[in-house]
């Protein structure tokens, strides 16, 4: 039986969605504004735009001074935060009731009104942020560079998943003031955002605030681009051995190419890769963690995206002492044993109620909440998508999950990147 969380959505005049959840557990309100624009909107020559904007977002706008978005939301009580993907840029804030009026009006001012303060001062600034956080985040921490990497082995050159959200620096550096405008008025604007509000109000109140703050607001987006083809399983395996003395252990990544995540088949590719490596009781736990001991810990995760092609991770961290090719070989055979006998009933059963405990424990919260019904807002077009979500997951038999892994989770149609100590 579907879930029955209240959802209720509008679309105003000018393009803008808008959802809204009602709950008057607490006297607060989250609001989430996802943006259709990632870094697969990108231009090739002028990467790292999308992420560049989530920092460049709270620099001012035109009628809130640098730096005072944050600390107004501070001083009454309120917190905010922004995140950038391949497909959308999420701007979150959490508010009491009271300050709602508040946190909706600075988050329309600078949706609507950013490029009077966007000026080269604020871009240099925070280019040079941007340069240290992907210092600090990739170039210098153990593994860093292993999502950039994947997307090399996994995605053709020119993909709109082939480089990483941070993008170039190179790119980055050689772009000018004007195509930071440029890119702005392209993809910032009501036809391409998603304003859910969840918590202390009804839906009449949300959508009236809406149209109050945001209705002003007129769009001179571009169009979305085209889906991009979904591409079929590597034809080949591709690999990349990196040597590095300061990894706490030798890593192995496997990494696949999965359905976009509106497919149907991506579900039971999430739940193979539970039962391959997510949980505790899962075939590489079993096997390689607690069995032969040649892996130290083990994880999965299935990276849902729109644009015809997801991706599938399995990460394996090498006993000490133990050769990685060894440790290969045996994944090797357990990703091909699985694809002919599919999971156990047992493997099932965990991989849906770890499903349905988190999809729930997310939604019971005003933070995750808001971003799921964005998300599905984006991604489904249709925000109730959450109430009838779990129903599709628990739908989804062991043959489909077998078949599934039997096409996208075979050692010949995966990636393999390998961290060393030292060359093998």
């Amino acid at each position: 039986m579907p879930l029955d969380l209240p959802v209720a959505a509008r679309t105003l005049p000018n393009g803008l969605r808008v959802v809204v959840s009602e709950d008057h557990a607490v006297p607060s309100v989250s609001m989430s504004l996802w943006v259709d624009v990632g870094s697969r909107h990108e231009q090739a020559g002028r990467t790292g735009l999308a992420h560049l904007f989530e920092h460049l977002m709270f620099q001012g706008s035109e009628l809130v001074a640098e730096g005072e978005h944050m600390a107004s939301l501070m001083a009454h009580g309120g917190r905010a935060n922004a995140t950038t993907s391949f497909d959308r840029t999420a701007y979150v804030q959490s508010v009491p009731r009271n300050c709602l009026d508040l946190a909706l009006w600075l988050e329309a001012d600078r949706q609507g009104h950013l490029l009077p303060a966007l000026t080269q001062e604020n871009l240099d600034n925070q280019r040079d942020v941007v340069v240290e956080e992907k210092r600090q985040r990739y170039d210098t921490v153990p593994y860093g560079t292993a999502l950039l990497l994947l997307g090399e082995l996994l995605f053709p050159a020119g993909h709109p998943y082939a480089h990483p959200t941070i993008g170039s620096m190179a790119d980055l550096a050689a772009a000018g003031l004007e195509d930071a405008h440029a890119f702005y008025r392209a993809h910032y604007g009501p036809r391409t955002s998603i304003l859910t509000l969840v918590g202390d109000l009804t839906a009449d109140e949300g959508f009236g605030l809406a149209e109050r703050y945001f209705g002003h607001l007129e769009d001179a987006t571009t169009a979305r681009p085209p889906t991009t083809a979904a591409l079929p399983p590597l034809q080949t395996p591709a690999r990349t051995v990196v040597t590095d003395e300061g990894v706490p252990s030798e890593r192995i990544y496997l990494a696949a190419r999965l359905p976009a995540v509106t497919d149907e088949e991506f579900l039971a590719c999430a739940l193979a890769l539970d039962a391959l490596a997510t949980l505790s009781i899962s075939r590489v736990h079993e096997s390689l963690v607690r069995g032969s001991e040649v892996a130290s810990g083990a994880s999965a995760t299935a990276l849902g995206l729109r644009d015809g092609t997801s991706i599938g991770l399995i990460v394996v961290d090498v006993t000490e002492g133990t050769d990685p090719a060894e440790v290969e070989q045996q994944l090797a055979e357990l990703l091909r044993d699985f694809a002919v006998t599919g999971p156990r009933e047992v493997e099932l059963e965990a991989s849906r109620a770890d499903s349905e405990r988190s999809w729930l424990e997310a939604l019971a919260g005003y933070d995750e909440r808001a971003e799921l019904l964005s998300r599905a807002a984006l991604l489904f077009g249709d925000a109730g998508q959450v109430n009838d979500h779990l129903d599709r997951v628990l739908a989804v038999t062991g043959d489909q999950v077998r078949g599934a892994a039997g096409r996208y989770l075979v050692p010949e149609a995966m990636a393999t990147l390998v961290y060393r100590w030292e060359e093998g």
